[in-house]
C-alpha cells in the first residue's frame, strides 16, 4: 500500500512534520532499535508553521507558500535518524493542509485538515487494516496543547481504530502520547539550575526559561505507561535537529526551543495513557514500561 510490508508493529498518527520527534521521537527510536516495525503517519505537510531564522523565512504560507514541501525533506531526515523508514502522509502528500491555529483564515482553506471529514477516517482505516498494528499512538482529546490539527488527529484516529475493529483488525492497544507534569517540572527545574545557577548564560541568545503556564502537560496520575528512551536520546536529538525550520537544539543537546524561544528539556522518558486494551504488567511505580506489555 505504501511501501511498508511489516505488520504487527507500532503505528503513530501525527499532525505535522516535527510532532513525531517532539513527542514520541525517543519511543520510535527505542522500538526500532529492538526490531519492532514502526510506521509514522503524518496528516499534513505543516504548511502554516513559523520558521526559525532568516534563511528559509520566505517559504511561509503568506509568501512563497513552499514550507510544506521543504518540511517533507526535514521529516525524511528525522525519520532516518530514528530508523523509521520513509514518510507516509495520510491520503498522500498534500491531501490535507495544515489548518493553522484556531480562528485563523487558514482553517477555512478547502483542504484544511480540520475539514477532512470521513475521508480522513477512511484513509486511516485502510492503513490500519494493511499494517495490523498491535499498538496505535496519537494525541489526547486536547491534542496535547490545543492545536486544531492535533485535536483532529485524535478524532480521526479514535474513529479509525473503532471502525477497523469491525472490518478485520481490532487494535490490541491504543495510547495517547502525554507529557507527565511532575517529570516536566523536575527537568525544567534542573534546566534552570544548570543554565542560571551553574552555567549562567548557557542558553543560546534570545532563549528564556518557561513559566509554569507554558508547560503543556497532564497530571502525573493520568499516565499509565512510560518508555525509558535514555539509550536513544542521541537519535531523538538528531531527529529534532533535522526539523531545523521549526526546532532549535542547544549546543549541549539537552534543551530545545521552538520559534517562541522558550527553552524546554529533551526528556529521557516519554509517557503515554492507555485508552483501549488491557494494561500489561506494571513496575514498582505502578506504570507499564513497555507499550507492548501483555501482548504476545
Amino acid at each position: 500500500m505504501h511501501g511498508i510490508s511489516d505488520t504487527g508493529g507500532l503505528l503513530l498518527v501525527h499532525a505535522h512534520p516535527d510532532d513525531e520527534s517532539l513527542t514520541t521521537g525517543g519511543t520510535i527510536a527505542h522500538y526500532r532499535r529492538r526490531g519492532v516495525p514502526v510506521t509514522v503517519v503524518t496528516c499534513t505537510l505543516g504548511e502554516e508553521g513559523e520558521v526559525i531564522g532568516e534563511r528559509w523565512a520566505r517559504l511561509v504560507a503568506g509568501e512563497a507558500d513552499q514550507l510544506g514541501g521543504y518540511r517533507v525533506g526535514e521529516l525524511t531526515a528525522a525519520l532516518a535518524a530514528l530508523d523509521a523508514g520513509e514518510p507516509w502522509f495520510l491520503g498522500g502528500a498534500g491531501r490535507w493542509r495544515d489548518s493553522g491555529m484556531a480562528g485563523t483564515p487558514s482553517a477555512e482553506h478547502p483542504r484544511a485538515f480540520v475539514r477532512s471529514g470521513d475521508a480522513a477516517v477512511d484513509e486511516l482505516v485502510a492503513v490500519i487494516l494493511a499494517l495490523r498494528p498491535r499498538v496505535v499512538v496519537t494525541y489526547d482529546p486536547r491534542g496535547g496543547y490545543g492545536h486544531p490539527d492535533h485535536i483532529r488527529a485524535h478524532q480521526i484516529t479514535t474513529d479509525a481504530v473503532a471502525a477497523a475493529s469491525g472490518q478485520g483488525w481490532d487494535v490490541p492497544k491504543f495510547y495517547w502520547t502525554v507529557t507527565d507534569a511532575e517529570l516536566l517540572r523536575q527537568h525544567t527545574a534542573a534546566l534552570a539550575r544548570r543554565t542560571v545557577d551553574e552555567l549562567p548564560g548557557a542558553l543560546p541568545a534570545g532563549w528564556r526559561l518557561p513559566v509554569e503556564a507554558e508547560l503543556a502537560a497532564v497530571s502525573t496520575d493520568t499516565a499509565t505507561t512510560l518508555v525509558d528512551v535514555s539509550d536513544v536520546v542521541s537519535a531523538k536529538r538528531a531527529a529534532l535537529r533535522a526539523h531545523a525550520t521549526q526546532v532549535s537544539v542547544a549546543p549541549s543537546g539537552r534543551e530545545f526551543a521552538l520559534s517562541n524561544n522558550i527553552a524546554l528539556p529533551v526528556l529521557p522518558v516519554e509517557h503515554f495513557r492507555l485508552v483501549r486494551g488491557a494494561r500489561g504488567p506494571v513496575a514498582a511505580d505502578g506504570l507499564e514500561h513497555d507499550l507492548f506489555a501483555g501482548l504476545d
